[in-house]
Order: C-alpha cells, then structure tokens, then sequence
C-alpha cells in the first residue's frame, strides 16, 4: 500500500456573530453525522468589533448542499463561501492491539521513516471508563509500543 494518497474535498466557511457554543457544538455534531471530515471553528472579530466564530467544515465534494442545509437550518448563517482544494494524506489502517488494559483500536500509518501508531480516541475512552482509570494512562500504555 502507498503511504500517502490524495483526494478532492470541499471546504465551508461562514462567519457566525450571533451563537452560543452549545449551538455550534450541536451544529458540529450534526455536520460530523452527516460525514464532514472535519468541522470546527475559531473566534474572529468582525466589523464594528464583534465578537463572532468562522465555521469550517471539510467535506467530500458530494456532500457539499448536505452540509450547506445543516448550517443554513442550524445556524442564523445567510451566506457560506466554498472552495474546492486537493490535500495529501497518509494512508492508515485500524488495527486492534493488546495493552495490559486489553485490546484497544489504534490508527496505524506508514511514513518513509517509519511505521507510527495514534490510539483510536474512542476505544481508549472505552477502556479508561470501563476501567475507571484516567485517559492519559491508556494513551501512555499505547504509546509503550511505539
């Protein structure tokens, strides 16, 4: 398997002056059911001053007027710019590996210097609430086998 691969994606931006963080972790939660790739938002400041968020959202190409509907029907957004881009990524496989905790997901990637391994956040989450240990130690019993 090649250790990188390209793809088209669609990226959203719009400007929110007038949300609450609760509303875009909702609108967040939504966009990633949907099959965003990525979502999220920064603060900015927009003219006469105001405080506001840009919301971004990376998504394939396909799902563009999906993603549009969501922010259009969850948020007071009136206008979203897009762009399309190419971006670059390592190829990576999920692999199941076993810790002193039990099995646990991780992502697997292979670079042209060697093999790195990301603990899977939701099955380290898993483990640490069913174990009722802190996170931090289910990633350092992952990162022993690097």
């Amino acid at each position: 398997m090649p250790d990188r691969f390209t793809d088209n994606i669609t990226i959203l931006e719009t400007n929110i002056d007038d949300s609450t963080g609760e509303m875009l972790g909702y609108v967040s939660e939504r966009l990633f059911e949907a099959g965003a790739k990525d979502v999220f938002y920064v603060s900015i400041y927009m003219k006469k001053n105001r405080p506001a968020y840009k919301l971004t959202v990376i998504c394939d190409s396909g799902l563009k007027e999906i993603m549009e509907d969501i922010i259009f029907e969850e948020t007071t957004a009136i206008g979203i710019r897009s762009r399309e881009e190419t971006r670059t990524c390592l190829s990576r496989t999920i692999e199941k590996v076993y810790t002193a905790f039990g099995p646990i997901n991780v992502k697997c990637v292979n670079t042209k210097k060697g093999r790195r391994i990301y603990p899977e956040y939701s099955s380290a989450r898993e483990i640490a609430e069913k174990l009722n240990i802190p996170l931090y130690e289910v990633y350092a019993e992952i990162n022993k086998l690097k």
